[in-house]
């Protein structure tokens, strides 16, 4: 997983929260270069997400597990038993959902970050990447609020993803995270028409022509192959 080639993994975050998000990710699927997405099985528009899936096979759909939502719910990620039956319980609903395993495991807000340990435990009998975990390095730059709601779509221009092309793609796999997207009546979120910039950067045609002149592989979390 470390020789020589760059391997490029673009996932959009939040299949299924929304028509509007099914729309900007199968867009970018599509048009640009996004390979890969997370999908919400606790989202709105799951079930639109799975046909879309189904439609669009070399799409390759991870676990985004969720706990939070937009509305900041009530969650302790300190008690263990419980993320263990959450986490239990959205998988099972994927796989009802796909009829298949994820091909990675994400979180919505990067929750899985505060109980790390036991994630790792929970996806390895999975055989796939989760995200942090060491074996796909994450980049997170491409996003338009580094400051908790303050947008500043300079960071989703295509410039900015340019730029990271330029200087964090390395030797072995990276993943660009992301989050396509349009506005629907289905979603309220404080990161929204924000999606729509990052939908026509990702669609640019600029993007893939670096990629190419660069010589990075475009590939999918289903191309990962776990050691």
């Amino acid at each position: 997983m470390t020789g020589e080639t760059r391997r490029l993994i673009f996932n959009a975050d939040d299949f299924g929260a929304s028509h509007g998000v099914n729309r900007g990710i199968i867009e970018a699927h599509t048009a640009g270069v996004v390979t890969s997405t997370s999908m919400m099985v606790t989202g709105s528009a799951v079930a639109e997400a799975v046909a879309l899936s189904r439609d669009h096979p070399e799409l390759a759909i991870g676990l985004h597990w969720d706990v939070w939502g937009e509305d900041e719910r009530d969650f302790d990620m300190h008690n263990l038993p419980a993320v263990r039956r959450e986490f239990d319980a959205q998988l099972a609903r994927f796989q009802d959902l796909t009829g298949r395993n994820p091909t990675h495991v994400d979180s919505h807000k990067h929750a899985h970050r505060q109980a790390m340990e036991l994630f790792c435990e929970l996806v390895a009998p999975l055989g796939v990447p989760l995200r942090d975990d060491g074996q796909v390095r994450y980049v997170s730059g491409f996003y338009a609020q580094w400051e908790w709601k303050v947008t500043d779509l300079a960071h989703v221009s295509v410039q900015s993803l340019l730029d990271i092309l330029r200087s964090d793609v390395h030797q072995g796999w990276t993943e660009i995270g992301c989050h396509p997207g349009y506005p629907s009546d289905d979603y309220d979120s404080v990161y929204l028409h924000e999606r729509a910039h990052e939908t026509a950067t990702l669609i640019d045609p600029r993007i893939r022509a670096e990629i190419v002149s660069r010589g990075i592989e475009l590939a999918s979390y289903a191309d990962v192959d776990i050691a």
